[in-house]
């Protein structure tokens, strides 16, 4: 039986994630940057805070059999008790553990500078809420936005990844920019 990935609970994902391994892939987009922005306030860098995440997800995947459902949210609070252990074996051991990833046959992870300041960007971004109010944009602008701040990526590339004209990826992007700066500068 296929689950429905996308509607699925965190806790639907784990279950499933043996017969069906896009279970985990959707679990891990649907927390890593949230794991990664918890990891680099403690980590003492974004660096180790990769490695680290990279481990607990790692962990996670091949500790699934051990979880167990125990209604909502127990699987994000299982994944954080990972973290929170791979934290604790991070400060007694003096650096990131890379254990399960090598049982798991990863490769080490190798981020170049930029890709880390445009992670740095995403984080910074997902703990200021800028993350939630660009969700609420029309897709066609936060797909222009995200491509542009987030991504960095030029007008040209994104006019032609989006297969459409440079001044229309111009407009989007201007429109979604503005109605972020409404939508976080409004009052709570």
């Amino acid at each position: 039986m296929m689950l429905i990935v996308s509607t699925a609970s965190d806790e639907q994902l784990l279950v499933a994630t043996p017969s069906d391994p896009e279970s985990f892939g959707v679990f891990y987009d649907r927390h890593h940057l949230a794991v990664l922005g918890a990891l680099r306030q403690r980590a003492g860098g974004i660096e180790i805070a990769l490695d680290v995440t990279a481990e607990v997800f790692a962990a996670a995947l091949q500790r699934r059999s051990s979880f167990v459902d125990r209604g909502p949210g127990s699987a994000k609070a299982w994944l954080y008790a990972i973290a929170r252990n791979k934290l604790i074996d991070l400060y007694r051991s003096g650096g990131a553990e890379d254990r399960a990833r090598q049982q798991l046959g990863m490769r080490p992870l190798v981020v170049s500078d930029t890709e880390l300041d445009l992670l740095e960007r995403r984080l910074d971004a997902q703990s200021s809420g800028v993350l939630e109010a660009l969700a609420e944009l029309p897709e066609h602008e936060r797909d222009a936005v995200r491509a542009r701040v987030l991504g960095d990526c030029s007008y040209p590339v994104i006019a032609q990844s989006l297969r459409v004209s440079e001044s229309v990826v111009r407009q989007r992007v201007s429109r979604g920019l503005r109605k972020l700066r409404t939508t976080m500068e409004a009052p709570s």
